[in-house]
């Protein structure tokens, strides 16, 4: 039997006991704070005006939705709401071209379920995901001639954009210096990608001038229709592709500079949490939010297309059943 407590020993308990019940209260209440509205300061105004793009006229973009995960709003941004549900897409891009056409992003591959298994246990606990047919198997169902394909154009490296890679084996996959890097040295978040087999890397410069206030570019065709600029941040080599349709439409595909398209809008980063664990460089991607933020503002017709939000996608036409007709 133990000695009773002294009184000085029980009134430390006391304390230590007052002292919790205060702390995680407050702890929990600075958490649920990180979620709330906080929009970024106002950018100053773009000023310029779009730069001129002349894609062919037998130029498509077609959305190929491989999966969703489950998550809500409030997951997204600042402000949104953690009961509002809502599926994050997971969609590749095939854009069609005369030059050589280019998947933009994987989404999922088919054998999504092993390499999951393999990720960090709590990574795995809070993921929820729905699968469909992979990019590469929808492309082979419509009969696509893969030889068309010039290369996979990734918007960063992370698993759930790059996970279709190892069922285009044969296809030159485009990232920065900076994201091939990345790759290499990564830490845990790129495991999931290093562990794809035959992954033929390659990358690219941005040889091009100031494009939409951003300070470099790469132009892919040399028309306007493609053209990539570097937005660093949430990993060191990501980037937004900017497209111009034949029909005139304009889109950014944003990556996962923000998740959804509030955080342009409404310019809301994502929550403390989701920062922490996803972003390399905080400062970086609202700087990058604050541009796009810009330019929305400026060119309300151009569609955001971030990469988890399935609403830029619905500007896309979808993959048709059969792509049997000549290369454009």
């Amino acid at each position: 039997m133990s000695p009773p407590a002294t009184p000085r020993v029980s009134r430390r308990r006391r304390w230590a006991r007052r002292g919790a019940a205060v702390a995680v209260p407050v702890a929990l209440g600075a958490f649920a704070a990180t979620f709330a509205a906080c929009p970024l300061p106002a950018p100053p105004a773009y000023e310029g005006s779009l730069p001129p793009a002349a894609p062919p006229s037998s130029m498509r973009v077609y959305a190929i939705p491989t999966g969703v995960t489950k998550r809500s709003a409030g997951f997204g941004y600042r402000g949104g709401s953690l009961f509002e549900a809502r599926d994050f897409a997971m969609t590749a891009v095939l854009v069609r071209h005369p030059k050589g056409d280019l998947l933009i992003d994987t989404g999922l591959g088919r054998d999504i379920d092993a390499r999951v298994g393999a990720m960090p246990w709590w990574f795995r606990a809070v993921t929820r995901y729905v699968r469909g047919r992979s990019a590469a198997e929808q492309l082979d169902a419509a009969g696509y001639d893969r030889r068309r394909l010039r290369a996979v154009l990734l918007t960063h490296a992370h698993w759930d954009h790059a996970a279709g890679l190892g069922e285009l084996a044969d296809t030159p996959v485009w990232v920065t210096a900076e994201e091939r890097r990345f790759v290499d040295e990564g830490g845990w978040t790129m495991d999931f990608v290093r562990g794809i087999d035959g992954v033929r890397w390659e990358t690219y410069a941005f040889e091009g001038g100031p494009y939409l206030g951003f300070p470099k570019s790469h132009d892919v065709y040399g028309d306007g229709a493609i053209v990539v600029v570097p937005a660093p941040g949430h990993t060191p080599g990501s980037v937004i592709v900017f497209l111009a349709t034949p029909s005139g439409a304009r889109l950014a595909l944003v990556g996962d500079l923000v998740w959804q398209r509030e955080g342009i809008l409404e310019r809301e980063e994502r929550p403390w949490l989701m920062r922490s664990l996803g972003d390399q460089d905080a400062r970086a991607v609202r700087g990058g939010i604050l541009k796009m933020a810009a330019l929305a503002s400026r060119f309300p017709e151009m569609t955001l297309v971030p990469a988890h939000d399935t609403r830029g996608f619905a500007a896309m036409e979808p993959l048709p059943v059969r792509l049997d007709e000549p290369n454009p």
